[in-house]
């Protein structure tokens, strides 16, 4: 059975300079990044399908990236695969305090409020100047993600409601002002700018209920496909084309599909 250090040899191989893959050879950091996002979700489909055949794949695919960017970081003189592993690990042990050390946290809340307490104690200690809760989000984060993760921090310095029945209240008042743009004449800024309300609300509205913004995402884009499909085949059946159809027709395909499920 092969090793990481096999898979390490291999990127070395194919990033060979005379011998190694013409296509390996001419990626850099910013070509590769688009295929380490794209195999991140692709992890993520796969436990949405249940599928762990499918996924151990993909995990595969997805340390593939990890074991690339560590190559090119090797050839530039930066970092190797072995820092980056002794990087995690030592991030591992000083994160988890009440597990290597003798720390206390009773809950997976208690443990995230350490969590950050810590990286914001390594972010001063590495001279960051930034001493805001908020420090250090990343801005390369989707932006549905860095909404969660704005909140979140927020949430450790007491900046929360205390539960979900405000939130719903400030969704209806975002809600009403989106509308109220649209009765002024739909003010393209002021519309992106309520709209943006209306969705990082609906975001800290996900993570009271402790839903993943992301799963709900997919699992709404997926049950619209798969209705949207079912009623095209029907229309085809029928002899004729979705598109033929009045709004009103493909409405009562659509409750057709919906209640057929």
């Amino acid at each position: 059975m092969h090793k990481i250090e096999d898979l390490v040899a291999i990127m070395a191989r194919l990033r060979d300079p005379d011998n190694g893959c013409p296509w390996d050879v001419k990626q850099s950091f910013e070509t590769i990044v688009p295929y380490t996002i794209e195999e991140a979700y692709e992890v993520a489909d796969a436990v949405d399908r249940r599928d762990f055949a499918d996924l151990c794949d993909e995990l595969g695919d997805l340390l593939l990236q990890v074991v690339f960017h560590a190559r090119m970081a090797e050839e530039a003189g930066h970092f190797s695969f072995g820092d980056v592993v002794e990087s995690i690990c030592s991030k591992m042990i000083t994160r988890h305090p009440h597990v290597f050390a003798e720390a206390r946290a009773d809950t997976a809340e208690e443990v995230l409020v350490n969590w950050e307490a810590i990286k914001r104690r390594e972010r001063a200690a590495a001279g960051e100047v930034d001493t805001s809760a908020l420090a250090g989000i990343a801005r390369g984060l989707p932006e549905w993600q860095r909404a969660i993760k704005l909140q979140k921090r927020a949430a450790t310095v007491g900046f929360d409601w205390p539960d979900v029945n405000p939130v719903f209240a400030k969704l209806h008042e975002e809600i009403d002002e989106v509308r109220a743009e649209f009765v002024d004449g739909a003010d393209p800024a002021r519309l992106t700018d309520e709209i943006g309300d209306v969705l990082f609300v609906c975001a800290n509205l996900a993570r009271h209920a402790r839903i993943d913004v992301s799963t709900a995402l997919r699992q709404a884009n997926a049950k619209f496909e798969r209705r949207f499909r079912r009623m095209e085949a029907i229309a085809m059946e029928s002899g004729g084309t979705l598109e033929a159809r009045t709004l009103d027709e493909q409405e009562a395909l659509w409750q057709r599909v919906k209640a057929a499920e």
